[in-house]
């Protein structure tokens, strides 16, 4: 059913921004669409629209699903449309979005809006009530253009205000809004955005190695890497069940200082590579996938390429040592596809880790430079990566490419393979807390965790808690494995075999983190079979969960639960708390942080609490009868 907007426009409540432009365009328009939504209280949920600079423009509402709403706003004028609705801000707990830097506090609403690109964040956010359900969740379908997303809380009224403001022409996308007032689980809801999102679109596939352990020589090695040293940790990341290794920076430079100086060139240090194609052959031999790191958009001051590019530049940035060009330019992506591909097709790589692609999103870009061939920055990355994709899959057609965050926008789904967190080192927490944010909005790209190291004096239990943090991405390594200890790498080795052996449930099966605003303490994912359950933090696991659609009932344990159950403990308290809703006979087998085998007992469980001893860093299965 569609709706037309009112036309009376009853303003709500005023709410003071001091980041409201202080410009106001020569024709503000006011309308009010009403969404046949309604909030928890049962009031109707309205959306206020105000077009600045023309009157030319028309919203509709249609509702697609219970307790969901589709905005859509057209123009025949250029004209930009702010849309803003409120929800009474009853039990919130948590305002969700998949920004890496942002805390889950309620803001207020005069906090400055973020501004989303094609390189540079996602319109999606949720503001999360109790129960971890959503009480609204919305997003934008602009998935390029900047769109600028605010919300907070109105002090004067005590509502949670929504607003997003997009500018509209007649030849470009309109203004879409799912809104979303279910009051299902927030993971649930931000699903079905992703859905959305993904219509008409159409990604390549994942190659089975994206999905597959890998070790990284960026902490362990830094820039001091050259071909025997990579040889050495790829040989014992293969023993320890890693699938691909990922050469970081320093391989085009034999500088050692950090930096991007170097950067822009992109010819191998022939010191250290003197053979690129020979070196990865080696690891293919090693049965590992190689991948090649490239700073994208960055040109060094110490490169060739400076002084051919240094007038097509989008900003300087003198403390990297380097300058962001410019992608609107055609030389500019040229030379970008041609040194990249060399990798692929010259070397033989099988892809490439494009790194700090948010370093187009400038705020205030200058002119297109003379001999540019798109007006728009976003439109100028989005043809580099669709270029390089495409010469890059020419040669080789399962390319695997890593993004990281926080270019997570849908729009790049296309040109990427897997995305990772973004840099956290010795932080599990974070690592966990950024890898769900991911997961929860990737669509089809593999979830990375970031690179997973430890101090050389760690206990084999912690080196288990920091990948128990990051079980339900793809575990990145980044430690000298020749280094160990039996231990260490006994602890790397069993964790390592659990990702590999439950990787489907734990990378596509139905995610469930639990309370964001506590960094989810507990997480679950379950598919027909098999439910998988991370406890962060001293928290009961229920023995039930929902069912995923297409569970037959074969597949059900007693009370409609898992037939299987993996209980995997970061927490320092070892007794776990089985809750049970009815009496039930299950097989119980405890492993610690190494993967030896602890008990293994049949357990009668009772309806209600049963504790179950399980290590710092170890692993309950519970196989239930039937």
């Amino acid at each position: 059913m569609t709706t037309a907007p009112d036309t009376a426009a009853e303003q709500p409540v005023p709410a003071w921004r001091p980041n409201t432009a202080g410009d106001a365009p020569g024709s503000v328009v006011h309308r009010q669409l009403r969404t046949e939504l309604h909030h928890p209280t049962g009031a109707p949920l309205v959306v206020h629209l105000t077009g600045l600079g023309s009157a030319r423009w028309e919203p509709t509402v249609t509702r697609i699903a219970d307790g969901v709403a589709l905005v859509e706003v057209t123009a025949t004028d250029t004209v930009t449309v702010r849309a803003e609705w409120r929800v009474p801000c009853v039990g919130a707990t948590a305002y969700w979005t998949p920004n890496t830097d942002a805390s889950r506090w309620l803001p207020p609403s005069w906090t400055a809006p973020r501004t989303v690109s094609l390189a540079l964040g996602a319109p999606v956010a949720s503001l999360v009530g109790s129960r971890d359900r959503a009480v609204c969740t919305a997003a934008a379908g602009e998935t390029a253009a900047p769109v600028r997303v605010g919300a907070g809380v109105v002090e004067e009224s005590g509502e949670f205000a929504f607003t997003v403001e997009q500018e509209l022409a007649p030849d470009g996308p309109p203004l879409r809004l799912r809104i979303d007032v279910s009051g299902r689980h927030f993971a649930t809801t931000l699903r079905d955005v992703t859905a959305w999102w993904a219509e008409g679109t159409d990604h390549p596939g994942v190659a089975p190695a994206a999905r597959m352990p890998a070790y990284s020589t960026w902490y362990s090695l830094h820039q001091n890497v050259d071909a025997a040293a990579v040889e050495r940790q790829a040989s014992l990341a293969a023993a320890l069940g890693c699938e691909s290794v990922i050469v970081d920076d320093g391989w085009q430079t034999a500088d050692r200082t950090r930096g991007y100086g170097h950067c822009g060139d992109w010819e191998p240090n022939p010191e250290a590579f003197p053979d690129p194609a020979a070196h990865v052959a080696e690891v293919h031999r090693l049965g590992l996938a190689h991948l090649l790191w490239y700073a994208l958009p960055f040109i060094g001051r110490r490169n060739e390429a400076w002084d051919r590019f240094k007038g097509l530049t989008l900003r300087e940035e003198p403390h990297l040592d380097a300058a962001v060009l410019d992608p609107r330019h055609p030389d500019v992506r040229a030379h970008l596809i041609e040194r990249v591909s060399r990798a692929v097709e010259e070397w033989g790589m099988d892809g490439v880790k494009l790194d700090f692609i948010d370093r187009f999103a400038v705020a205030d870009p200058p002119p297109a430079p003379p001999g540019a061939d798109h007006a728009t920055v976003h439109d100028g990355v989005r043809r580099l990566l669709a270029d390089l994709d495409a010469r890059l899959r020419r040669a080789r057609p399962d390319v695997i490419v890593e993004h990281r965050q926080p270019y997570v926008s849908p729009g790049l789904w296309p040109y990427a393979t897997m995305v990772r967190a973004t840099d956290c080192p010795l932080s599990p927490a974070e690592n966990r807390q950024r890898t769900v944010d991911c997961r929860l909005v990737a669509g089809p790209l593999a979830v990375h965790a970031d690179m997973i190291m430890w101090n050389a004096a760690e206990t084999p239990e912690a080196v288990a808690v920091h990948l128990v943090n990051a079980l339900f991405s793809v575990p990145q390594i980044s430690v000298d494995l020749g280094a160990q200890t039996p231990d260490q790498l006994a602890a790397l080795g069993f964790w390592l075999g659990v990702f590999r052996r439950y990787a489907d449930v734990l990378q596509l099966g139905a995610l469930e983190p639990a309370r964001p605003d506590l960094g989810y303490p507990l997480i679950r994912a379950r598919d027909h079979r098999t439910t998988v359950v991370a406890r962060y933090a001293p928290l009961p696991v229920a023995l039930t969960d929902g069912d995923p659609p297409g569970r037959d009932e074969s597949d059900r344990g007693h009370g409609g639960g898992p037939r299987t159950l993996l209980v995997a403990n970061a927490d320092a308290d070892p007794v776990v708390l089985l809750v049970a809703d009815r009496p039930e006979r299950a097989l119980a087998r405890v492993q610690d942080c190494r993967g030896e085998i602890l008990s293994e007992t049949v357990l009668d469980l009772v309806a209600g609490v049963n504790p179950v001893t399980v290590p710092t860093g170890g692993l309950l299965t519970l196989t239930r009868e039937h």
